[in-house]
């Protein structure tokens, strides 16, 4: 998929820290517009812990935490938090808006899906018995009350991450004034203006398809490079996630409602919006629609590399 970077260009300044950690299975930096080391190291350190626990909270991978609290009620309602409660009212929202495309509840297609680069399809009887277990609409859902079917489950993966980045540059900004850019695994946002008064120059490599801006800077080792002074940028693809079989390369953005594949998907699209999380759902949302990736990120007016 596109990897945004720093480009070489604005890396090779000296007036700005970076502080990097591990989290979300992704590589985390935070890039801080200051001289002052000791207010970069505070910094990176909130933004860590804020990163390490919203995946705490929110992984479905560990068994001490709501979602897995959720996941495992057998039908009986669980009260929720005000953030839990706010994350299930936009996907909410992007199920509604998305006519059902985008479902927390899809994730149980993983036991029929394994996209490991193999060339083992499911069948079509075992992919339809698993979408009794799909379908938002089956979820109770009355804040603070949520209630989840015995079988089904939910998973904030599809939001958590671009989630995470927007929290750590409100967090941040609520303790220094400093520009910084926040970004984990590939999924950035920039909290404004650097002291220069630009922003950070930011690259994008092997986008393919790319809606340009007249008169962007150009590196030897990117495609485009643009200021990113503010707002995010978000990329959703199947470059290392897909099955190959008979000569057809199946994603792994599955549709939830037929629990197959979108057919003539995009391999990556990146979108620029106000913030990661607006980003990251557009950028779903365009796999999602297949063929008309494009169409349907040119009616939201954002501006988009699409990768076929």
């Amino acid at each position: 998929m596109p990897d945004f970077f720093l480009s070489r260009r604005e890396a090779g300044k000296q007036s700005y820290h970076a502080g990097t950690f591990e989290a979300m299975a992704s590589p985390c930096e935070v890039l801080i517009d200051s001289d002052d080391g000791a207010l970069a190291e505070r910094l990176t350190h909130i933004a860590q812990r804020e990163a390490q626990r919203i995946e705490q909270k929110f992984s479905r991978y560990r068994d001490d935490n709501i979602i897995h609290r959720i996941n495992q009620s057998h039908g009986q309602p669980v009260e929720v938090d005000t953030e839990t409660a706010d994350l299930l009212d936009y996907a909410a929202l992007c199920h509604d808006i998305s006519d059902g495309m985008f479902d927390i509840t899809s994730g149980v297609l993983r036991q029929v899906w394994r996209f490991d680069g193999s060339d083992r399809i499911p069948s079509r009887k075992a992919v339809k018995q698993i979408l009794r277990y799909i379908g938002w609409h089956r979820i109770g859902w009355q804040r603070p009350h949520i209630t989840v079917p015995e079988g089904m489950e939910i998973d904030l993966g599809g939001i958590g991450k671009e989630y995470a980045v927007d929290r750590v540059v409100r967090l941040i900004g609520e303790v220094s004034p400093v520009s910084v850019l926040v970004n984990f695994g590939g999924d950035l946002c920039a909290s404004g203006p650097r002291r220069s008064g630009h922003g950070w120059v930011v690259g994008v490599e092997d986008p393919g398809n790319i809606q340009q801006r007249p008169g962007a800077a150009r590196d030897p080792h990117s495609s485009e490079e643009f200021e990113l002074v503010q707002g995010g940028i978000a990329t959703s693809g199947d470059t290392r996630r897909f099955l190959l079989k008979d000569g057809i390369r199946y994603s792994h953005i599955l549709d939830p409602r037929t629990g197959w594949p979108v057919p003539e998907a995009p391999h990556s699209v990146t979108v620029a919006a106000g913030t990661c999380t607006e980003a990251g759902i557009l950028a779903t949302l365009a796999m999602l629609h297949g063929a008309d990736a494009e169409a349907f990120l040119r009616e939201q007016g954002v501006r988009f590399w699409c990768q076929r």
